[in-house]
């Protein structure tokens, strides 16, 4: 009877010690990717990898096609949010010794077929894709034979797997703990972003459903974007039509970015938070902690996410099974309280 292969066998061959094939095949230490692909390379050709992959114990991501929009691309101010999400996807691929092939679209929409095309020719075990979810991306994207995964994106018909922050459970905690400090004119500073800024204000709504308290629909403000200077122009446009501000004695911020701008509108009316108006932001980036007053928000795990979207296309290369269905994994968020929230004060006015 032919012995069996085992890993003393993958290890001699590859020409490293137990322990580091050991490792290599199991993703639990930092080694360079050549070390990683030799001991791989070993696993296959003596039948090792395909006798572990049958029983489920082994992972076989080498390479990574990440595919990401133009505008989340560039490292500023403005692109906090996506840069954390790629610093950790990328010290976790270091980590684990895989390769990460990066393709940036020439536009905001990213080119499926060609995000596949790239994936082929460089034998890419799976797809990750930031910050877009479009319909078509997806349709083009999904197939049995390569795992894809949205980050911070969302699939509503679930034809692949994504990973996002639970949106809407951040966006109701914050504005229920607006709520219990006695907040019920909550103004909401949105903008018309992806389905992730959408669940956002689910959770403004949900929290006041939870509540038993009507939603205020008429405390909606819609800036141009995301950016600071959209936030501050959309709240200067309503103190120039207010001064009240609708009565808003909070103002609730589907972004960080929203809530600079925000403080500086407030800031130059001579309107002080968190005495006569509280702000609360959604992200937790790091100028939050710095601006005047530090901006109490929503942390989302957004260091997190790229090993979560790892762990998915991993789980799909073990499982080889086409019929799969697609998973939706979430992770939590938790309120950080700095400066910026206050329970309102009775007869206060904006003005100082």
């Amino acid at each position: 009877m032919e012995r069996k292969v085992n890993l003393k066998d993958v290890a001699r061959d590859a020409d490293v010690s137990l322990s580091t094939a050991s490792h290599a095949l199991n993703g639990t230490a930092p080694l360079t990717i050549e070390v990683r692909e030799r001991v791989l390379n070993s696993a296959i050709r003596l039948g090792y990898l395909d006798r572990r992959r049958k029983k489920a114990t082994i992972a076989t991501l080498r390479v990574l096609l990440l595919a990401i929009p133009d505008d989340a691309a560039p490292e500023s101010d403005l692109n906090l949010v996506s840069w954390t999400i790629l610093n950790g996807l990328r010290r976790e691929c270091e980590r684990r010794g895989i390769r990460i092939v990066p393709f940036v679209s020439t536009g905001r929409r990213i080119d499926g077929a060609q995000v596949r095309q790239i994936a082929l020719s460089e034998r890419a075990d799976g797809i990750v894709v930031l910050n877009d979810d479009q319909p078509e991306l997806i349709r083009s994207l999904a197939s049995p034979d390569m795992p894809v995964v949205i980050v911070n994106g969302e699939d509503p018909a679930m034809l692949v797997d994504t990973v996002t922050p639970e949106n809407r459970f951040g966006a109701r905690l914050g504005i229920e703990h607006l709520l219990a400090l006695g907040h019920r004119r909550i103004l909401h500073l949105t903008w018309k972003g992806r389905t992730t800024i959408q669940r956002r204000y689910d959770g403004f709504s949900d929290a006041y459903f939870a509540a038993q308290l009507p939603v205020p629909d008429d405390m909606i403000v819609e800036a141009e974007g995301y950016e600071p200077r959209h936030g501050e122009a959309a709240i200067n446009a309503l103190l120039d039509r207010d001064a009240a501000m609708k009565g808003a004695t909070a103002v609730f911020c589907a972004a960080d970015n929203l809530a600079l701008g925000c403080l500086k509108a407030l800031a130059d009316h001579d309107i002080r938070v968190p005495e006569a108006i509280s702000v609360l932001g959604f992200d937790d980036i790091v100028p939050g902690e710095f601006s005047r007053p530090p901006l109490s928000t929503i942390s989302v795990p957004t260091d997190r996410l790229g090993a979560a979207a790892l762990a998915l296309i991993e789980q799909r290369l073990i499982a080889n099974d086409p019929q799969r269905p697609a998973h939706r994994l979430e992770l939590g968020c938790h309120l950080v309280l700095r400066g910026s929230v206050a329970p309102p004060r009775a007869n206060a006015t904006h003005r100082a």
